[in-house]
């Protein structure tokens, strides 16, 4: 609540006061009243408007003077700001028994504008005396500022990103930063009287710093007044005009962090050098720092990231070769990056992913590392943070690291509405155990960052039955021109069961791959045809049938999917119409499930064009029949698939295309500020 500006009336000599444009000033007429008074009248100038602040039962006397009651407050408010000092007047008689006038007091009013001002609206424009300026809304009616994390590198020679320097190099880091600014108009010489403060509170100063744009000897410089360990600002030589400011936000919403920050602006009245001020008039205005926003597989791709393996037998030439081909067709920039800037680590959707922030004015990605640590450990701070691509990272202190921790275990459903409830820029999904069970989870870090950017509401799915863990294993979303938008994909036995036995059935097997048992396979060895191997492997097959193998009771990794599947249906609002069922195989090491053959939903989405795992199924009629299967579930949809080889180069090493390969895509034009979370 604003502190009530109160100016002590006399009748022993006049009362000077300062106010500020349309707000009200309250006269404290007690202490001053004659002792045989019983009513009073007040009179002002053209500009004052007075106010008569009382009891409903209490009414003006014959005369139209007030009576004394103790009930009664005078305020005062100006309209106009003054053009020279004291040209505002009130006076206030006061009047006895007899109507006669017992005394009078006076008080000259000198009226001051003072406004500190964001982009209330967040139209991009910075508005002049809003209302409400300390109130941060959500919605599309809603209303409050929005503030970037400066996490990217525009600063020539700087070692990380621009949060981190206390000046600014150079003028485009500008642009990622909030206008704030601080409008006075009034007579100059009340300004060299009373003190103008740009303040900020201790938690709020921890993050965020505030730059002052002065002129000197006409070059531009950017003073740092606000921020860490700098609560408060005087601002020097205040007049008639704009202070402007730029604000940048330096941590991104976190726990006990709700991602608010207020600064204020306040005219002090101060009696003597040295004395600390009183405060007349304090103006407030809030942001809410972006979240860091995911983008799902339904967004438009804008660029394609694959680290390149040249050496050893598993090399992965032949991948990028099909995978140059699927990018052609796609129209997509291909970004490959080298063994040495990788050292090596070719899992570059484990180590990160790539998302954006938003302000009305600004909009970049931000690629966030994850504590995986592995060869590709310094690669997004070393070769994509830069000029407008941000960089975030959370790690735990002390905490081992497990293969839940990689972002392969992290995925975003495209928009979604559930029970009533929109989710217009989907939900975050994490991998997790089961919420009863202990287990490998994502570091709590990580998950409480994800949780506290609010805008993704994080939904928790079961992947620690796999052995890798992650939930780009047994599901992806593709886009679709009906229904949703979009078709969540997923794996279920009997799709894979009906297969296989049709398969059995028309070749007796005759046409399944002959075999080189898997486990003797190697760089020598004659490894050119997986599907050999796979079928070699036939026996190790536990959750799901394979031709010529009986498998008794309930399949494991299949109850797993299917409680998941449950799950997604429930918090994402999908019907079964909303699923597509894909073929795999799993097989069981220990307690936890590999991916027996290529895993086709951990594919490669690109708008239309689908990059899919090569399955090496058996051939009905010269076609694998998972292939073909794959294709008529998709192709009526407007998909186009394209089958790529990913054996030896990454499913023998737990992983297959979508873990191999990393897209940025085109962020939504739904503005995060609109969610009503």
């Amino acid at each position: 609540m604003p502190q009530r500006h109160v100016v002590q009336m006399s009748t022993s000599h006049a009362s000077y006061a300062v106010c500020v444009l349309g707000t009200e000033v309250f006269l404290d007429t007690r202490r001053c009243t004659p002792k045989d008074a019983i009513s009073f009248d007040v009179y002002a100038t053209s500009a004052v408007t007075v106010h008569i602040i009382h009891n409903p039962t209490t009414k003006p006397m014959m005369n139209s003077r007030w009576p004394l009651d103790p009930d009664i407050e005078v305020a005062v408010t100006i309209g106009v700001t003054s053009t020279a000092i004291n040209d505002n007047k009130v006076k206030i008689s006061y009047y006895g028994q007899e109507d006669n006038e017992l005394s009078v007091a006076w008080l000259y009013l000198t009226c001051v504008d003072m406004s500190l001002d964001v982009d209330l609206n967040r139209n991009g424009r910075v508005k002049s005396r809003g209302k409400d300026k300390a109130k941060w809304t959500w919605g599309p009616d809603g209303q409050g500022a929005v503030l970037l994390v400066n996490c990217d590198r525009d600063s020539p020679g700087a070692v990380g990103t621009d949060s981190g320097q206390v000046d600014i190099r150079t003028t485009a880091d500008l642009q990622d930063m909030s206008l704030m600014l601080l409008r006075t108009q009034g007579p100059s010489a009340i300004f060299a009287e009373y003190q103008v403060v740009l303040h900020v509170s201790e938690s709020d100063a921890e993050k965020v710093r505030v730059f002052h744009a002065l002129r000197t000897d006409s070059h531009p410089h950017y003073k740092p007044v606000l921020g860490p360990d700098k609560l408060s600002y005087v601002l020097d030589h205040v007049g008639s005009g704009e202070n402007i400011f730029y604000v940048e936000g330096l941590a991104f919403p976190d726990v006990g962090f709700s991602g608010l920050v207020s600064f204020s602006a306040s005219l002090l009245e101060v009696p003597h050098q040295n004395a600390p001020g009183t405060p007349i008039f304090t103006d407030t205005v809030v942001f809410r720092v972006a979240p860091w926003i995911m983008t799902p597989n339904t967004q438009q791709p804008l660029e394609v990231f694959v680290c390149s393996i040249q050496q050893g037998c598993d090399s992965n030439e032949a991948f990028l070769e099909g995978l140059r081909a699927l990018l052609k067709k796609a129209n997509c920039k291909l970004t490959i990056c080298s063994e040495v800037e990788t050292r090596s680590d070719r899992w570059i959707q484990d180590e990160l992913e790539f998302g954006y922030v938003e302000a009305p004015h600004k909009a970049f990605p931000v690629v966030f590392d994850s504590p995986r640590n592995r060869g590709l450990k310094d690669f997004a701070f070393k070769k994509i943070l830069g000029p407008d691509f941000g960089y975030v990272t959370r790690e735990s202190p002390g905490k081992e690291v497990t293969s839940l921790d990689s972002f392969g275990n992290l995925d975003v459903s495209p928009p979604v509405t559930v029970r009533g409830k929109e989710y217009p820029l989907g939900r975050i999904l994490i991998g997790s155990p089961l919420p009863w069970a202990t287990g490998r989870r994502m570091s709590k870090a990580v998950r409480a960052f994800l949780y506290a950017q609010k805008v993704q509401a994080p939904v928790e799915v079961y992947s620690e039955w796999l052995t890798v863990g992650h939930v780009d294993e047994f599901l992806t979303f593709v886009p679709a021109y009906d229904r949703k938008g979009f078709r969540l994909k997923g794996i279920k036995r009997r799709s894979i069961d009906e297969i296989l036995a049709d398969a059995s059935l028309k070749n007796d097997n005759r046409h399944v791959q002959e075999v080189t048992q898997r486990c003797g396979m190697g760089c020598n060895g004659a490894a050119e045809d997986p599907g050999r191997m796979l079928h070699a492997h036939r026996g190790l097959c536990v959750g799901f049938g394979w031709p010529g193998v009986a498998i008794p009771g309930p399949p494991f990794p299949q109850r797993c999917i299917d409680w998941n599947r449950d799950l997604l249906k429930q918090e994402l609002g999908l019907s079964e119409q909303d699923i597509i069922d894909i073929p795999q195989l799993f097989i069981l090491k220990g307690t936890h499930a590999d991916a027996f053959f290529p895993n086709m939903v951990n594919m490669l989405v690109l708008g239309k064009h689908l990059g899919i795992p090569k399955p090496f199924g058996p051939k009905v009629g010269g076609q694998c029949c998972l292939e073909q299967r794959v294709r008529e579930l998709l192709e009526p949809l407007g998909l186009a698939c394209t089958f790529i080889n990913d054996f030896f180069s990454y499913h023998l090493l737990s992983g297959d295309v979508h873990c191999g390969t990393n897209v940025r895509r085109k962020p939504f034009a739904f503005k995060w500020w609109h969610v009503m979370p």
